[in-house]
């Protein structure tokens, strides 16, 4: 099994520890994991403000660095959910798309590929876990709360393999950030005030932590808390699942 790790460019930039964790967790079941360095964005942000044709070539480098493959895995799950169902539509008759069934994030893959039965680290805190939009509604990481389903939850399943950690989910728990991309730059005021809600419902549960599988929303949210001074702090979870590696 021949893994491509893709580390988004935002995580790169902004949060290596996030990267450096998912390398040594997938390290650690054993995988075979290979970094391209010459992997660049995949083309989301300008999708998403409606210039796929600048997008088009990203997912055309994308798709051939990582088409050899087995699987190519992402701690990012909005990164990973563009990939899967928006690249055959952005590369068209260009070219054929053979990354969008290999790609997962990072917990998806060690749910639903890996099934590990423990982990080796300890993480004594109380963690409050935030469900993002595309984690929730397209990669099926958590139940949606608007279906009419079992209440299922692969994150909370992954944080129950280490020791320590006490869970909570906060009130309304699958309700937008107001992150969004480029919602966050266009309605800035919407989306502070989607924001202060959600903050306020983690807070509420009492955890020292927030954590979840997009680095993007918690980046949103720990920069409302630092403006406002608020007693909460923010990991992804893959660096708690990779605690002690």
């Amino acid at each position: 099994m021949k893994i491509g790790l893709f580390i988004p460019c935002y995580v790169n930039a902004i949060y290596p520890d996030v990267g450096v964790a998912t390398y040594k967790l997938l390290d650690y079941f054993g995988l075979d994991v290979d970094y391209p360095v010459n992997q660049t964005c995949c083309g989301q942000p300008m999708a998403n403000a409606g210039f796929e044709n600048e997008a088009r070539t990203l997912a055309e480098n994308f798709d051939k660095m990582f088409g050899k493959y087995d699987y190519v895995v992402a701690p990012s799950a909005s990164c990973a959910a563009f990939v899967k169902f928006n690249y055959s539509s952005v590369l068209k008759e260009n070219h054929i798309c053979t990354t969008s069934g290999k790609i997962h994030d990072v917990c998806e893959f060690i749910h639903d590929i890996v099934k590990p039965e423990k982990l080796p680290g300890k993480f004594p805190y109380k963690v409050s876990i935030h469900n993002s939009c595309h984690g929730v509604r397209e990669l099926l990481l958590s139940s949606a709360s608007e279906l009419n389903i079992p209440r299922y939850s692969k994150i909370k399943n992954l944080l129950a393999l280490v020791e320590g950690v006490e869970v909570f989910e906060p009130a309304k728990v699958d309700e937008c950030c107001g992150f969004g991309g480029m919602f966050a730059i266009e309605e800035p005021a919407v989306s502070v005030c989607m924001g202060e809600d959600k903050i306020k419902n983690h807070i509420a549960t009492g955890a020292e932590y927030v954590t979840g599988a997009d680095s993007s929303c918690l980046m949103h949210l720990q920069g409302i808390v630092e403006r406002n001074k608020l007693p909460v702090k923010f990991i992804h979870i893959v660096q708690i699942l990779s605690c002690g590696l």
